[in-house]
């Protein structure tokens, strides 16, 4: 690792536009689920006259079934460029300390998958 030759202020610079990336994709992601959720309910149902709570139609089930499947992909992504962006600056921190070794390591440590705690399982990452 003695060929690196990192410019903390270009990792700044750069980590400082992912953030606002993935503050974009937050907000993506809350207006999906939203979205997914007012289709749901105007999408109706095949079904005769009903009293009280409307059943669920087909299409509004599907758009759950889906949303549910890519959960553990689209929190995915948030923890990943989490990690990156995490990783990248504890890497340049150690570089500018002259702790190449440590700087590889943290390097090293944001390249492996982050866990992923999914809604009702609890810590450990739960995993699809």
């Amino acid at each position: 690792m003695a060929g690196w030759d990192i410019s903390s202020s270009g990792v700044e610079f750069v980590t400082g536009l992912v953030e606002m990336a993935m503050d974009d994709m937050a907000k993506d992601i809350k207006a999906y689920g939203t979205d997914v959720e007012s289709a749901g309910n105007s999408s109706g149902t095949i079904s005769g006259a009903y009293c009280g709570t409307a059943p669920t139609g087909p299409v509004k089930a599907a758009l759950q079934m889906f949303a549910a499947e890519t959960l553990h992909d689209v929190l995915f992504l948030s923890a990943r460029s989490a990690k990156s962006v995490n990783g990248a600056r504890e890497a340049t921190g150690y570089y500018i300390l002259g702790q190449i070794e440590m700087a590889s390591n943290a390097q090293h440590n944001a390249q492996s998958a982050p866990k992923i705690d999914m809604p009702g399982q609890g810590k450990g990452g739960g995993s699809k």
